[in-house]
């Protein structure tokens, strides 16, 4: 009995281990969320921007840098097999872990090529990498955005919108009326005043029928 129950304990811890330390193959989520042989990861110490995040190019053109990067990392990684070293359990259940495929750190390799960040609130494993990627204008690099973090606290900020859809700042300044849309560099900063005159938007097209024009940055 004593030995049954010794047994049954020690597939129990193994079981535990392996979770624990997941790997299989990846199924990409975004740029720093992985599924890994049925696991949720998150992978430590990196953070790369949401998916419809913008970026503007040295040309001023604003794209879809976040959608750019969830399908550059799908390409690399999407069917490859993975092994996980784990670190924590995030609030939302994740695993946290570094995971290397072919022996590479895949958090090292999107941070050098610029298309993650070194999450320094978290680690700063990566950071040498960050700031090299950063001088030779690698990936996201050669563009400007905002940090994935940043973006993430203005996107919530706009839920204070009374219509979560309509999430657009109408703001009235001395430079005129301008609106800012979420993800914008100064969307989070900028309040809007009703009985000034200011407003919410559901579109730009609305905003600029109504001769609001769109924030320079």
């Amino acid at each position: 009995m004593v030995r049954c129950a010794f047994f049954l304990f020690l597939t129990l811890f193994s079981a535990t281990l392996a979770a624990a330390d997941p790997s299989g193959v990846i199924r990409v989520i975004d740029g720093d969320t992985f599924d890994v042989g049925g696991e949720r990861v998150r992978l430590h110490g990196i953070d790369a921007v949401e998916v419809g995040q913008t970026c503007r190019s040295a040309q001023g053109v604003r794209w879809d840098c976040g959608t750019y990067v969830q399908d550059e990392v799908r390409a690399r990684y999407q069917g490859q097999r993975a092994t996980c070293k784990t670190r924590d359990v995030d609030r939302y259940g994740r695993i946290v872990a570094k995971c290397f495929v072919a022996g590479r750190d895949v958090g090292a390799e999107l941070v050098a090529d610029g298309l993650a960040l070194a999450y320094v609130k978290y680690s700063r494993d990566y950071v040498t990498l960050e700031k090299s990627a950063s001088v030779q204008n690698r990936g996201l690099w050669s563009s400007t955005y905002e940090r994935p973090a940043v973006a993430r606290q203005q996107a919530a900020r706009g839920r204070d919108a009374p219509d979560p859809n309509c999430a657009i700042k109408g703001n009235i300044s001395k430079n005129g009326r301008i609106y800012h849309m979420p993800g914008d560099r100064f969307y989070a900063r900028t309040g809007i005043n009703e009985n000034r005159g200011e407003r919410w938007f559901c579109s730009a097209s609305e905003a600029q029928r109504a001769g609001w024009r769109r924030a320079g940055q």
